[in-house]
């Protein structure tokens, strides 16, 4: 087994994610098993209680982990599942060890962070591997320099030690700014940045130059000079126009080349067409992305965290999976959902026929905040056959709102939203309350989904009768509802086969109106779209050919 260690200097948000991302791309794409890490120097022991508007989403494991979202640019990319000891920061390391030390584990020892912490960091990165992985990549959150990540720059420096020097690469990206006023790249930062790196031991074998403007090959050559490195393992990072453009951007460097040669590993043979998957892709994204495409779609995502892109990730990368492979351009339009509880019924019907939305997607959240707008969304999406797709939150939405203004149940609600409520038509299930005095109620992970109609949008978009979805959430669909909900065209069409919990509903007679109980967005690739996301565009697409634009 091989460690590849990635770690970013000079400043944070650099993308060493989807650079750790893009190198398991492309050493699987050699054959090689891999399996990518993420390890954060926060003392959060995960970002479940994070303010998605600091930290962005929380990306769900398939065994239900609660982790960083850099894993759900891994998923994607290498679309190698990730799993629980994948991702984990300072909290866990310390939780981890001062519980060992209560319970005697270090028979008296006095605890440090070496070796103790250090021992602890590197017994989780070994933890992820599975039994055929050849590689292990593990992407350093933070910044050299900073007084959280000590810790764990110490343990993979130790790494080189513990399984051999031959056996572990370390990857450094660092930014090399562009001064507009000069007109030039300086090259100064990196060499500042892989000097302090080197003053902790850590030397580096590969160099990633962060960059809005390409290097010339006098910077190269001396970034190589001045940090020791090799000129064959110093490559460029640029800025690029879409992330999944970046496997074939390094490819066509030969960082893929440079790391299997550290390691004395043969490359495939078939090296000059490796990524034809991704070349496709590619010219898909240009397709849609060029003006040519057949339709130009609006998709509008009303919720409350729109302030940060990354809060919902995943489900802007699903929407663009879906639209690049239908062959359409596609513009995402996040509102505010507290804005829209500010609008009367005809502000809401000129903000949309103003922006022309085509489809709307309420996502899933915690808490009130902004719940009245959501359920205003549905109502025009429903009452205007607008094709609407509401993800776990955005489900139980769409149930409230059918339920008071079809079924006539005015006071409908969650109980979430109101303890006290007469009509809690989402609530906690009575083994759910019973988690709840332990401490505990959350839905979390793969969870089996029956599609027992096959007259549904959702076995249409499958075309199977068993799938398995990820979860994170608290309430249900109260089954007492049932009756009245399908008495008044809602159709549940999924359904948990064990614990006969709501998975998927649908409306009938509309073009499109679906909402799940699950995460769909954690399992989307760019290679392979997930089916409701694919749906979704498609019914969008063939409304506006039906003239319902």
């Amino acid at each position: 087994m091989r460690f590849i260690f990635i770690t970013g200097g000079v400043v944070s948000s650099l993308g060493k994610g989807i650079a750790s991302a893009c190198v398991g791309t492309l050493l699987n794409a050699h054959g090689y098993n891999v399996v990518n890490i993420k390890i954060d120097p926060y003392l959060n022991c995960d970002p479940g209680t994070m303010n998605p508007l600091e930290h962005g989403e929380v990306f769900v494991t398939e065994d239900g982990a609660e982790t960083d979202l850099d894993l759900g640019h891994y998923e994607r990319f290498t679309n190698v599942n990730a799993n629980k000891n994948c991702s984990f920061s300072s909290g866990q390391i310390y939780r981890s060890v001062i519980d060992k030390e209560r319970n005697g584990v270090y028979l008296g020892k006095t605890i440090q962070v070496v070796p103790h912490i250090t021992n602890e960091i590197k017994e989780k990165i070994k933890s992820a591997a599975y039994p055929d992985t050849d590689f292990v990549i593990v992407e350093v959150g933070g910044t050299v320099g900073d007084i959280e990540s000590m810790p764990f720059l110490e343990s993979i420096r130790q790494m080189a030690y513990d399984v051999g020097k031959d056996n572990v690469l370390y990857i450094h990206m660092a930014l090399a700014p562009y001064l507009r006023a000069s007109g030039e790249v300086k090259t100064k930062p990196v060499q500042q940045s892989v000097k302090e790196i080197g003053n902790l031991g850590i030397k580096p074998d590969v160099i990633l130059c962060r960059a809005e403007k390409a290097l010339d090959e006098s910077a190269l050559d001396k970034i190589a000079l001045f940090c020791n490195v090799d000129k064959q393992c110093v490559f460029q990072a640029l800025d690029v126009d879409n992330i999944y453009k970046l496997p074939l951007f390094f490819h066509q460097q030969y960082l893929d080349l440079a790391i299997l040669n550290k390691f004395r590993m043969r490359p495939n043979r078939h090296h000059n067409n490796l990524l034809e998957n991704w070349k496709k892709l590619e010219e898909k994204i240009n397709h849609s992305e060029s003006g040519k495409a057949k339709e130009k779609i609006r998709v509008m995502v009303v919720g409350k965290y729109i302030g940060l892109t990354d809060a919902y990730k995943s489900i802007y990368e699903s929407l663009k999976h879906a639209a690049y492979n239908g062959g359409v351009e596609l513009n995402i339009y996040p509102f505010d959902a507290e804005v829209i509880e500010t609008f009367s019924d005809v502000q809401i019907d000129q903000l949309m026929k103003s922006r022309s939305v085509d489809g709307i997607l309420v996502p899933g959240g915690f808490g009130s905040r902004g719940i009245e707008g959501k359920i205003r969304a549905a109502k025009y999406a429903r009452e205007n056959n607008i094709p609407y797709f509401g993800i776990c939150l955005g489900m139980q939405i769409a149930v409230i709102e059918f339920l008071r203004n079809v079924a006539g149940i005015t006071d409908a609600t969650s109980e979430e939203f109101d303890a006290d409520a007469l009509n809690p038509v989402i609530g906690l299930m009575e083994d759910q309350k019973l988690k709840a005095e332990l401490g505990g109620t959350m839905r979390l992970g793969g969870y089996l989904c029956e599609i027992a109609n096959k007259d549904t949008n959702a076995y249409s978009a499958y075309k199977s009768g068993f799938i398995t979805e990820r979860h994170r959430h608290r309430y249900e669909f109260n089954s007492k509802y049932t009756e009245q909900l399908e008495n008044n065209g809602m159709i549940i069409s999924g359904i948990n086969p064990e614990a006969s919990l709501v998975e998927i509903v649908e409306v009938k007679d509309h073009p499109w109106y679906v909402g799940c109980q699950f995460h769909p967005e954690f399992k989307s690739r760019p290679l392979q779209p997930h089916p409701l996301f694919m749906s979704f565009i498609q019914a969008i697409e063939r409304q506006i050919t039906n003239g319902g634009r």
